[in-house]
């Protein structure tokens, strides 16, 4: 039996049906990001928004809301080529916040569960599953919200949130989150957010991808209801508070995130595609000869 077969036994019947996906890129240093183009694995030419955004239709999604910088609806349409006409956009008009950005989305989401993904982050899966079908199954099948978390070097704590808890009893990479703390301390970490069985230095950081039912919009309503003038309003505080209210699990998928807009990014991004993808010999007879050319 699963955890989402005996909730149902407790507290009736709850369905976690996802059709709806939106996508932040509104952040000054990130909203360029999502137009950079790349060769995907199939050997075609993309913007990484094109990417995204076929990442989250093959889980099913019907509907993309894109959060942008005002003014930029143009460009993501034209980055988004035929898939364009599936998206919607909304405008974060003040830079108050990742948390911020999402509740800017809460009229598009009208109530239902979502997938959220940020702009700036490609995902790479080991197997024939893109990561947003894996999260999107094990969200269907759990019926709650899971964030895809990924084993990161404390060396990279600094850029992520990450969440401590316990692996669920009969599972494989599936944790029942306890605490999440955005950008901890080395000291933090170690204190708040060891999980057994990973690697001594290593923690369970977001992913970039999350699937979140409706009680997440309700708690970012709070808190900008809350908020004083100019106040962020973030994410990672809103997930912990979720953790609180209801199940909230954290889950290790089989690939891995790229986040473009990190140095050498793009370009580490474009390796993995290529490495996975049908032009593989190629890049790697290509990539054999610059080494040996330079030593």
């Amino acid at each position: 039996m699963t955890l989402g077969q005996d909730r149902q036994n407790k507290d009736g019947f709850f369905r976690l049906e996802v059709k709806k996906a939106i996508i932040t890129a509104a952040g000054k240093n990130q909203r360029t990001l999502p137009l950079q183009s790349l060769v995907d694995r199939d050997g075609t030419p993309k913007t990484a928004l094109r990417i995204i955004i076929e990442e989250v239709m093959s889980a099913g999604i019907e509907e993309v809301c894109v959060v942008i910088y005002p003014g930029d609806e143009s460009a993501f349409k034209a980055a988004a080529g035929s898939h364009a006409t599936q998206l919607h956009f909304v405008e974060q008009r003040e830079p108050l916040g990742y948390g911020h950005a999402v509740h800017c989305a809460r009229e598009f989401t009208t109530g239902q569960p979502f997938l959220l993904l940020v702009g700036d982050h490609l995902y790479v899966p080991r197997g024939p599953k893109s990561c947003a079908q894996q999260l999107v199954n094990v969200a269907t099948a759990e019926r709650c919200s899971v964030s895809a978390v990924q084993a990161t070097h404390e060396s990279k704590l600094p850029y992520y949130g990450a969440v401590g808890g316990k692996l669920v009893p009969g599972s494989k990479g599936i944790y029942q989150i306890e605490n999440v703390i955005e950008k901890p301390t080395p000291t933090e970490a170690e204190q708040r957010l060891i999980v057994p069985g990973l690697r001594a230095g290593h923690y369970l950081c977001f992913f970039g991808m999350h699937l979140l039912t409706p009680a997440l919009m309700e708690i970012l309503g709070e808190q900008v209801t809350r908020a004083a003038d100019n106040e962020t309003i973030q994410l990672t505080p809103a997930l912990a508070k979720l953790a609180a209210r209801e199940h909230y699990f954290a889950c290790e998928l089989d690939g891995r995130r790229y986040d473009i807009g990190a140095k050498y990014g793009l370009l580490v991004a474009q390796l993995a595609l290529a490495l996975c993808g049908q032009d593989r010999e190629e890049v790697l007879m290509n990539l054999v000869e610059l080494l040996a050319g330079r030593f």
